[in-house]
């Protein structure tokens, strides 16, 4: 099937690359119109005039998710007023360069940097998008998440910690947006082969793999299917859950 999302308007955050670019384009070829979010202005442009010669339709702009205003005008400027938004698959995090070190050795300024994008960021893209997704009917918002928060990966605290509250703020959306026939949930994928993961040393993608109950690399195109059902009207009364989505590598 290649209408699950027909005529839907989906917004994606993080879209220029990566996971994002790749849920954008799994959304907008099952019909949806996306909107591309993400804070490589060049980047997710090029990309949506990429989707639209293909026939498919994409739009797209700026965001930065660490600004409160500049998400609000973002919003405001791509999202017409009292249009609705069919889903949102909160994709935008900042991921390259936060390894490495361990808790006591972590800078204080990076820790904050991390959970001001990756959580907060989440939060008021989210909240931007509330009213549009209400005038939807039937919502649906996708955040991504990390299977780091489920077992814990070493070295990488503020973007382990990070995850696990999109785990538990998926939760408390859910209760709190499912009165407007809005379903949130949440996406854990594993190590996945994009730009953002080729500083991970070889060995944590070695321990991946050769941990998984699939024991082969995770790409993009793995978890597409995942995000395109939890967007699509197959999902109407699944809200509050967090899938992983990593060849087994922790079981939930």
């Amino acid at each position: 099937m290649n209408d699950l999302l027909l005529n839907k308007r989906i917004v994606i955050s993080g879209a220029a690359r990566g996971l994002g670019l790749s849920f954008a384009t799994a959304c907008a070829q099952q019909g949806a119109e996306v909107i591309m979010l993400d804070i490589l202005e060049e980047d997710v442009h090029n990309q949506a005039n990429s989707l639209r010669e293909q026939g498919l339709k994409a739009v797209a702009g700026q965001i930065d998710l660490a600004d409160a205003s500049n998400i609000t005008s973002a919003v405001a400027k791509l999202v017409a007023e009292n249009d609705q938004v069919d889903g949102l698959i909160n994709c935008g995090a900042l991921a390259t360069g936060v390894g490495g070190k361990n808790m006591m050795d972590y800078d204080e300024d990076l820790w904050d940097r991390v959970m001001q994008i990756n959580v907060k960021g989440t939060w008021l893209l989210s909240k931007a998008l509330v009213p549009y997704l209400k005038a939807s009917n039937a919502g649906k918002i996708v955040n991504i998440a990390s299977d780091t928060a489920m077992w814990g990966a070493p070295n990488l605290m503020a973007y382990t910690a990070s995850k696990g509250a999109i785990i538990a703020m998926t939760r408390s959306m859910a209760r709190e947006l499912g009165e407007n026939d809005i379903c949130v949930n949440c996406i854990l994928p594993g190590l996945t082969i994009v730009e953002a993961t080729a500083y991970v040393p070889q060995q944590r993608h070695d321990h991946y793999v050769n941990g998984r109950a699939l024991n082969r690399k995770q790409y993009p195109e793995d978890i597409d299917g995942t995000a395109v059902y939890l967007l699509s009207d197959l999902s109407s009364f699944v809200t509050g859950q967090s899938i992983p989505v990593n060849g087994g590598f922790v079981f939930n």
